[in-house]
């Protein structure tokens, strides 16, 4: 039995344009630990985000396997994918993606439709998840009525309220100043230590790298000194 949460093996992926063929990945290996953080860096175009997308179950490989938490998610159709990614992953994006007309309450609570839940549970999970990112007071408000880093927070919340396996998180900071950046990098950096959340984020900025316990390289679709899981 692995420790690994994510086992990546032979990952390649070729995308299509026309009559010619991109292979973005070529053949990576790379396993991640239950309760890691990792910082996926590399030039523009190295294939980072692609990665990011396969490893949360928003694409599929085109050879090689992905498996999280035991389960071989390259090998699930694509409404299989949909139900496993609700359960498992929380994504943050580098854009709020928040509805303007919903409170960040009812932001919040949006992945949680998609369960079983009533609607005093869900109420009861989304405020669990605001107070975690230390937005409680600011549930009844919209978007334009929050700052960037607040978005942001109620954003990080929305990825949380399911309990997500993995949370995956691509340019987490790359709309907000430098501290504000650092205000949501130390937030991540408190569900990984103090809440066991596993996270990988993709970033080219080596400040937002430093809050990770690890960083990985990519270059041209390959890794380049990775440096070992602890």
């Amino acid at each position: 039995m692995s420790d690994s949460l994510v086992e990546i093996r032979q990952l390649t992926k070729k995308y299509v344009r026309g009559k010619q063929s991109v292979e973005v990945l070529h053949g990576i290996d790379l396993d991640i630990p239950r309760g890691d953080f990792v910082a996926l860096m590399g030039p523009s175009g190295s294939g980072k985000t692609t990665l990011l997308n396969l490893i949360g179950g928003l694409d599929t490989p085109t050879a090689g396997s992905v498996a999280v938490d035991g389960k071989r998610i390259d090998q699930y159709s694509g409404g299989d994918l949909a139900r496993w990614r609700a359960e498992h992953v929380g994504f943050v994006f580098q854009f709020y993606n928040l509805l303007p007309v919903l409170s960040a309450q009812k932001n919040v609570e949006l992945p949680l439709l998609l369960s079983k839940m009533g609607s005093a549970e869900r109420a009861q999970r989304a405020k669990v998840a605001l107070t975690l990112v230390g937005l409680a007071d600011r549930a009844g408000h919209k978007p334009s009525e929050l700052s960037g880093g607040q978005e942001q927070r109620v954003a990080i919340a929305r990825a949380l309220v399911t309990d997500p396996t993995l949370l995956v998180c691509d340019e987490p900071t790359g709309d907000l100043d430098r501290k504000t950046a650092d205000e949501i990098l130390g937030l991540l950096q408190v569900l990984n230590r103090e809440h066991g959340k596993t996270i990988i984020m993709v970033t080219h900025d080596p400040k937002a790298a430093e809050y990770a316990s690890r960083t990985v390289h990519l270059d041209k679709g390959q890794l380049v000194d990775a440096a070992p899981a602890h």
